[in-house]
């Protein structure tokens, strides 16, 4: 086993104390929206022994990740384990399928853009589905709403966006509909005016004074008018699921789905990517076409995958991918808990103080540690009292 310590990322938009104060790591002042533990190449953990996760697996792929993972993974950690604080909204965004990442990403390499270019798209060759879980309250917008139901959001809002998007949505409640619903909000020749949107915005307002008929999607809209004045995003919230977490409940985000995270502390795991293609509520690089070609406009109700629970004291969060599965132990005096899953795992304690022991040797975590097992130390088990996430390889 080997300890860990996260790379930070220091976005805007992030708290400058949740994952401080979770992690029990001194605070500069800024703000740390994401706190990563793993191997991309992009923020590779450190480790223990004076060298970064990546490395640390390149010595030996096979004994470190296993003979399954690197023959359907190559000699790569197939997800990244991330602590996430948003403080205030992050980017409308959409995350591309592992064909797109495949193909986009070598277009950009032959066209010699850096990776670290702030406008390139495609930091890697990967897909990034993910799934986050919720450690207070989380607040999302997550795929499309039904067609009919958006419409009938617009339908009293007198200011001419809404009409428009409410005749569209009308005559054509379909997913073709909602696709041209948000392109015309988001592409540049169609792309309304910082004027029309903050209309748009007011007359939410005006009616959530006035006893709205949804003041959640209303109340976003004000909200996200407040922190990005103009931008079309805070009208396309109005077209995509509101989603609520509460603590111990969990979201997964597959490629396609539009989605932006607006506030609250969580452990998210994915498949090892950077990939992020945004359309608006960012200052980001935007990329708006090819944003558009990766959405998928189906309606359909948010990913919420209820646990399975082993032993009595696991929670298991299964996605429908192959590259990751989290597990959530509660640990309590009086014995040892076994931990399911195999392969590489990534290990950190939320709470309390636990210790964890494979074949190969034993490690305790306090609160906001962190450690890597090798796939080779066989199963592991755990003991002491308080909260540990695991990350593993299905």
């Amino acid at each position: 086993m080997h300890r860990l310590t996260g790379a930070a990322r220091d976005y805007a938009w992030g708290s400058k104390t949740a994952i401080p104060s979770l992690l029990g790591v001194r605070s500069d002042g800024g703000p740390v929206a994401e706190m990563w533990f793993g191997a991309h190449p992009g923020g590779p953990a450190r480790t223990d022994v004076g060298t970064d996760l990546r490395s640390l697996l390149a010595q030996d792929p096979e004994a470190a990740l296993g003979a399954d993972v690197v023959s359907r993974f190559g000699p790569e950690l197939p997800y990244l384990l991330k602590v996430i604080a948003p403080a205030r909204p992050l980017s409308l965004q959409v995350h591309p399928s592992l064909e797109r990442a495949r193909e986009r990403f070598a277009a950009e390499e032959a066209a010699g853009i850096a990776r670290d270019a702030p406008e390139r798209s495609y930091r890697d060759a990967n897909h990034k589905p993910e799934l986050v879980f919720a450690l207070t309250t989380f607040e999302a917008v997550c795929g499309f709403r039904a067609p009919r139901r958006a419409a009938e959001l617009f339908a009293d809002l007198k200011v001419p966006l809404a009409r428009e998007l409410h005749d569209l949505l009308r005559h054509e409640p379909s997913a073709a509909g909602m696709r041209r619903a948000f392109t015309a909000l988001l592409e540049g020749r169609s792309r309304p005016s910082a004027e029309a949107v903050q209309q748009f915005a007011d007359a939410c307002a005006r009616r959530l004074e006035n006893g709205s008929p949804s003041p959640r999607a209303d109340g976003t809209v004000v909200m996200l008018a407040e922190a990005y004045p103009g931008d079309p995003g805070v009208v396309a919230s109005m077209l995509l699921n509101p989603v609520t977490l509460q603590p111990g409940e969990a979201l997964f985000v597959p490629a396609g789905g539009v989605h932006a995270y607006l506030s609250g502390l969580g452990v998210e795991v994915m498949a090892s990517s950077d990939n992020v293609l945004r359309a608006g509520l960012t200052a980001k690089h935007v990329d708006v076409e090819e944003m558009l070609e990766c959405v998928d406009y189906v309606a359909a109700p948010p990913i919420r995958p209820a646990p399975e629970v082993f032993h009595g004291s696991t929670r298991v969060y299964y996605a429908p991918v192959d590259d990751f599965e989290l597990s959530v132990t509660d640990v309590a005096d009086g014995g040892e808990h076994p931990l399911p899953g195999r392969g590489p795992r990534i290990l950190l304690c939320l709470a309390g103080q636990v210790s964890a022991r494979s074949d190969l040797g034993a490690l305790t975590l306090d609160r906001g540690q962190a450690a890597f097992v090798r796939a080779d130390e066989g199963p592991v088990t755990v003991r002491g009292t308080g909260t540990l996430v695991q990350a593993d390889v299905p």
